[in-house]
């Protein structure tokens, strides 16, 4: 229609833009894992969990102060699915991870998050059909070994690390599964107002474990302790959450959750900082294997000659972007959200696995 232009806004590269966002999440989840286990020791898991979320949901209000018409809304058809990942990743996942931490130490609790990234890529592989080409599998193999550096490290020493095949272990990998379940779950809704969807996630994680913390009788300890984990969750699950969603857009579940192994790296150094100590050569060692699985993320270029089948959808899009050229009048610039529909199209170009390329590959097959 007249009047109508494209967006003049260069345009990024989609894996290497998701791939930061993924690691900036990672690290504020991490770094709160020795803080949930410090401010923990006195609450119960469920109150632990809620908690948590209720910091989540609480670090939301400033950012909806008014409305947000570039993003897609959260709608009553989303419920189901958010009731479902609010009972997995927000009561059921952080209360087990929290008794777990209590009983491995934050070190071990740390690195025994590696195996949420392996659960994420292999459920986001048989629900989704996304790639996991070499790169990525050997993204996953190398954050895997650095895991595993430090968790035989930890059982020599006298940090709680040798009770990692303890129930409490057994619970934090049981987490990690709760929180693999929710990440792949979450990916239909990354396309969403991921402010909407951080505070309605934590709205009904919170309702969920408070429910299940007084049916359980238990209590929620000391005020300050109370305070800080309302602060670990507002950072480390509601702004972290928010991170991940945004590069769950441009990168999909997998490649999301396999970055999100850096959080274990980070939790571990942080609960060295805090005290638990005698990391040295096992940890430089880590380091350079999980510094190598976020390169191959981050250097990873998808390209080929693919098809897009027609779709109906809505999400926050910009034109000029080679799937966005549908008119407007008067013209619009910039992000923006309303219901569109894309005819079948053929092309190549740079891409990850987002809304618009959920095509199969012949490795896949």
């Amino acid at each position: 229609m007249p009047g109508n232009r494209r967006d003049a806004r260069p345009h990024s590269d989609p894996i290497a833009e998701g791939a930061l966002l993924a690691v900036v999440a990672a690290v504020l989840f991490g770094a709160a894992t020795p803080v949930i286990r410090w401010a923990g020791t006195d609450a119960g898991p469920f109150p632990t969990a809620a908690l948590l979320y209720a910091g989540a949901s609480i670090a939301t209000l400033p950012l909806s102060l008014r409305p947000r018409r570039s993003e897609a809304p959260v709608r009553a058809q989303h419920a189901r699915r958010l009731l479902v990942i609010a009972l997995f990743g927000g009561a059921l996942a952080p209360a087990s991870f929290a008794w777990g931490l209590q009983r491995v130490g934050g070190t071990s609790a740390s690195l025994l998050l590696n195996f949420e990234a392996i659960f994420t890529a292999l459920i986001a592989w048989r629900l989704y059909g996304e790639s996991l080409g070499s790169r990525v599998l050997g993204a996953l193999a190398l954050t895997s070994a650095g895991g595993a550096v430090l968790v035989l490290a930890a059982r020599s020493l006298n940090d709680g690390g040798h009770r990692a095949v303890t129930w409490g272990a057994a619970a934090v990998v049981a987490a990690t599964l709760g929180w693999a379940f929710d990440n792949a779950l979450t990916r239909p809704l990354a396309d969403l107002d991921p402010i909407q969807v951080v505070r309605a996630k934590g709205a009904l994680g919170l309702l969920i474990a408070l429910v299940m913390a007084v049916a359980l009788g238990q209590g929620f300890g000391a005020a300050f302790h109370a305070l800080a984990l309302l602060a670990s969750g507002a950072v480390g699950y509601g702004l972290s959450l928010r991170l991940y969603l945004l590069a769950q857009r441009r990168i999909g579940a997998a490649r999301t959750g396999s970055l999100f192994a850096l959080a274990p790296f980070v939790g571990a150094a942080a609960a060295w900082a805090l005290g638990e100590r005698a990391r040295g050569l096992p940890t430089m060692i880590a380091g350079v294997l999980f510094g190598s699985g976020v390169y191959l993320h981050a250097t990873e270029r998808h390209q080929h000659r693919h098809t897009h089948a027609r779709i109906a959808h809505e999400h926050a899009h910009r034109h000029g972007d080679g799937h966005h050229d549908h008119p407007h009048d008067p013209a619009v610039i910039g992000q923006h959200s309303h219901f569109h529909i894309h005819d079948e199209q053929t092309h190549q170009h740079a891409h990850g696995p987002d809304v618009h390329h959920t095509h199969r590959h012949e490795a896949d097959a």
